[in-house]
């Protein structure tokens, strides 16, 4: 593409685009907030009101119509997901597809048949790969750290997240006649906070030490708070504990430490909603000497979405999650939830349907 900037439509208008993504739009160097779509007419109108888009639309397939815009992305509930990006994929857009790619194996696998129809970029929305404190971390594994040994990861959702949240969040508009899923989606905890948590934690993991291939995994309930326990066996033969917990009686607690020949990782993780880069400190036997990037960029939203368009405008490498990283983090979650159901180690490569 000869053009300079990509020119962006974004399909709703919920919390998740007004906290992140329309700013990032607005920020980004090398994109334009071009179009905004819901289906809720009065939010549509009020954010249109605030961001000023050249176009809002309540019908996505009319989005999807105008030849001036390259790419969407998809903000809105993971229960449309796979069919608004095969829509767009369809209309000759490029997407970016919010966490997790989908609900189930199988209609991942029916999105990723279209991707390869049209030969179009499908980035997943898992923006940590975009944190810089992790992106340099996973530079030292993949370059000087020489055969992992082990890996642990965790994800601790606290308790008071949302006092920080709305302390730090944009007031974000609301409407009553947002479009829902039929069913609450909220109700059965145990699929909800896998999906959007979880689909966090297994694509740290697998950033970190590649495929996954078997999960093995525990999970308990009380006081309201949630913990998954698993074991996941990578493909070069070394093995991580993950750790997913939400509900968390402490503060906001993420972070993965990595054992490898030639040294080892440890890593915090914030809030994400406070935009700072994860601390990392990597020790390698190298020179005997832990190394700590400053990594002042905690806008992971706006460089996970101008590395999109990178890959767009200048065809180059795509630095965030792929179809295929979609599909395997939507099979390591499903082994999970499998393996906590049955009590057996599953292998990825025998699972089906949903969370």
């Amino acid at each position: 593409m000869k053009q300079e900037k990509i020119r962006i439509g974004i399909l709703g208008c919920g919390a998740i685009s007004q906290a992140a993504h329309i700013d990032s739009c607005r920020k980004g160097k090398n994109v334009e907030l071009y179009a905004l779509c819901d289906g809720a007419e009065d939010l549509l109108a009020r954010v249109s009101e605030i961001h000023r888009p050249k176009f809002s639309y309540s019908d996505y397939d009319e989005m999807l119509q105008n030849e001036e815009i390259d790419a969407v992305i998809i903000g809105i509930s993971d229960h449309f997901h796979v069919n608004a990006a095969i829509r767009a994929l369809q209309a000759g857009k490029h997407v970016l597809v919010e966490k997790p790619l989908g609900i189930a194996i199988e209609e991942c696998l029916e999105l990723e048949k279209v991707v390869k129809e049209t030969g179009l970029v499908l980035q997943v929305g898992n923006m940590k790969r975009f944190d810089e404190g992790i992106a340099t971390a996973r530079e030292f594994v993949q370059h000087e750290l020489g055969e992992l040994l082990a890996l642990k990861a965790w994800y601790g959702d606290n308790f008071q997240r949302y006092t920080v949240t709305d302390n730090v969040m944009p007031i974000i508009e609301r409407s009553h006649h947002a479009i829902r899923p039929k069913h609450n989606i909220k109700a059965d905890k145990k699929q909800y906070y896998m999906l959007a948590h979880g689909s966090h934690l297994v694509d740290t993991a697998r950033f970190f030490g590649g495929n996954i291939v078997s999960a093995q995994a525990h999970h308990t309930e009380r006081f309201g708070a949630h913990n998954w326990l698993a074991t996941v066996e990578f493909e070069n033969g070394s093995f991580g504990q993950l750790d997913l917990t939400v509900g968390i009686r402490m503060d906001w607690h993420e972070g993965f430490q990595i054992y490898g020949e030639h040294g080892s990782v440890v890593g915090k993780t914030y809030n994400p909603w406070l935009f700072k880069s994860s601390d990392v400190d990597i020790f390698s036997t190298k020179d005997n000497q832990f190394h700590r990037p400053l990594a002042s960029d905690g806008h992971f939203y706006r460089r996970q979405l101008e590395g999109f368009a990178n890959t767009i405008l200048h065809n180059e490498p795509m630095h965030g999650a792929t179809v295929h990283d979609g599909i395997a983090n939507m099979k390591a979650m499903v082994a999970i939830a499998r393996s906590v159901e049955s009590g057996r180690r599953i292998h990825l490569s025998e699972v089906k349907g949903a969370v």
